[in-house]
């Protein structure tokens, strides 16, 4: 067994040791503790409350460095919510992790007038991770050759791409000209992963086979913004990316009125002035939505999403309308919902719990089914939240809301 040496806090304080390499030293469980000492000595602040008993030495390496501890944020649970999908069907509770007053309830409440109707029907539009590396040619002409080229040996290519992962597979190569650059926006499956590490390396490979064979060709980024991750961005808007979900459900008109304190017309008339009119002028891209980010987040943050990956998830588009029998039609739309029930932080024991509570949790059976339930749970939790606001908004009910749950408490 390797030999543990022992530190201690005065070796930091004295610049014998540097915080990063505490981990090598004296195992990341440790070395999370004597870099908490470390700051609450050097700044005179107490960070007693950072203390958890989390598996640092799986954590450190995998999912965050120089540990000092961790937070601990308020979960909410919102349901039972009925879910009629491809793949998941039947009443589920919703986590969410939240600090924001009133958010919990207002999917609670939006569940309860679906299950006074009925259940949101749930239906998977389309299923790729991209990543999309920039190369360089000598000029246009080649550009348009290395396009021929890549549609030519795209089996080639193909394998290339799956020698660097059992769990994903290349399904189209989509290629973008710019003068004497090439983007290729590689669209892959990646089973129950939310797949960008997955697709990283398989893009790299495919670039590697690209380069070794046409030696005009000069790999200049593994990623070249055209995939998009982490950025709002109309190639994710118009052609997806994650998973493409749509969800819809008919509130009756006795329960919009009853449950939600409004009407179909009234609804329908926040929808249009708010979410299309107001965001046009606005001019947002993605947004023509109530608040769909803020269910997203608390959901990715209960369940070890990469939160950053909130911006393009939460891109969305509301839809009301009052049908032929006066009741409430409405849908919900997410082009770029980037999920996974394994990888990244799904593993830790509090984000697996709440997965499990979904019945999400780990690899599905086949492989990707799990992904795609909670990409259906997901959407039509969002759709609860955008049917509670909006009808908040019609019948001015918002800004009590918000003072009773969200503030009505506070020191």
């Amino acid at each position: 067994m390797e030999e543990v040496r022992a530190v201690t806090l005065e070796d930091l304080l004295n610049g014998k040791v540097k915080l990063h390499v505490l981990d090598d030293l004296v195992g990341a469980r440790e070395a999370t503790i004597l870099r908490r000492e470390y700051l609450e000595h050097q700044l005179g602040v107490d960070l007693s409350p950072l203390g958890a008993d989390l598996p640092f030495e799986k954590i450190v390496g995998r999912n965050c460095e120089n540990t000092i501890g961790s937070v601990t944020i308020p979960v909410g649970i919102a349901g039972p919510l009925p879910v009629e999908g491809e793949y998941f069907k039947g009443n589920t509770y919703v986590p969410l992790a939240t600090t924001e007053g009133a958010l919990v309830a207002t999917v609670n409440r939006g569940s309860s007038a679906i299950r006074a109707s009925g259940a949101v029907k749930v239906k998977l539009l389309d299923d790729k991770m991209t990543r999309a590396p920039s190369l360089e040619t000598p000029g246009i002409e080649w550009s348009l050759r290395l396009v021929k080229w890549i549609d030519e040996n795209f089996t080639l290519l193909r394998e290339s791409f799956r020698s660097a992962t059992a769990h994903g597979d290349l399904r189209a190569i989509r290629p973008f000209v710019a003068g004497k650059y090439v983007f290729l926006r590689l669209e892959a499956t990646t089973g129950d992963a939310m797949g960008m590490n997955m697709v990283t390396r398989a893009a790299e490979r495919v670039v590697e086979e690209i380069v070794s064979r046409l030696e005009w060709v000069r790999h200049v980024s593994l990623s070249g913004n055209l995939c998009t991750d982490k950025k709002p961005a109309a190639v994710n808007w118009i052609a997806g990316r994650g998973k493409t979900v749509s969800a819809e459900a008919v509130i009756k008109r006795e329960v919009v009125e009853s449950v939600l304190k409004t009407t179909p017309e009234a609804v329908m008339k926040v929808v249009a002035a708010k979410l299309y009119l107001g965001s046009a002028l606005a001019g947002v891209l993605g947004g023509f939505n109530a608040h769909v980010a803020n269910v997203i987040a608390a959901v990715f943050l209960a369940t070890g999403q990469d939160l950053a990956q909130v911006v393009e998830s939460s891109m969305s588009i509301t839809y009301a309308d009052v049908t032929s029998g006066g009741d409430l039609y409405f849908s919900l739309t997410v082009p770029s919902l980037e999920v996974g029930t394994v990888g990244g932080g799904t593993w830790l024991p509090a984000q697996r719990a709440a997965l499990s509570i979904m019945g999400v949790a780990g690899p599905g059976d086949p492989p990707g089914t799990n992904a795609k339930k909670f990409a259906e749970v997901l959407t039509a939790a969002a759709m609860a939240g955008e049917l509670s606001l909006v009808s908040a908004l019609s019948a001015h009910h918002l800004a009590k809301a918000h003072e009773r749950l969200g503030r009505g408490r506070r020191q």
